[in-house]
């Protein structure tokens, strides 16, 4: 029998005693979020992809949104009082966070960078998103979510 996967964001929950589920799904660097919600048979407004961004000022910034919704620059960068926000190209994704796209997850990575969730996940008792490899997912409470390292709540999407 194979061993478990535990990914960095998975062990640093563990770390710290934070309740989540493990998912586990087929999927690439292609898979879309939708996908992935279908995969794993979810309401795709409570799972959450995680989208790195770098500001006017050159700080980087992580969103996260659910998976059938787009980041609106304008109001993310308003939400960080910035100019302007702009998507970090992906080759520079894993030397930035330690992951890969499609595989990001909000915790755990190299740094932590202020981190933004959209106002829809108040709405949602759990979320669900990268744990930092593609194939997998963590869910967990908003609640704890929101523990886990201080986050801030603005509408991103349109």
């Amino acid at each position: 029998m194979a061993k478990p996967v535990k990914t960095n964001a998975m062990r640093w929950l563990d770390q710290r005693g934070i309740a989540y589920q493990a998912h586990q799904y087929e999927g690439d660097s292609r898979t879309t979020g939708l996908q992935v919600a279908q995969r794993l048979g979810e309401n795709p407004d409570q799972v959450f992809k995680t989208l790195v961004t770098q500001g006017k000022s050159k700080q980087y910034y992580v969103f996260m949104v659910p998976v059938a919704a787009s980041l609106n620059l304008k109001a993310a960068a308003e939400a960080v009082d910035e100019k302007a926000i702009a998507m970090i190209k992906e080759k520079d994704l894993l030397a930035l966070t330690g992951y890969v796209h499609g595989g990001c997850s909000p915790i755990g990575m190299k740094k932590v960078f202020p981190t933004v969730l959209d106002q829809s996940a108040l709405s949602q008792d759990q979320l669900i998103f990268s744990a930092g490899k593609i194939g997998y997912q963590i869910q967990m409470a908003r609640e704890d979510f929101q523990k886990v390292f201080p986050i801030k709540i603005a509408n991103l999407i349109d």
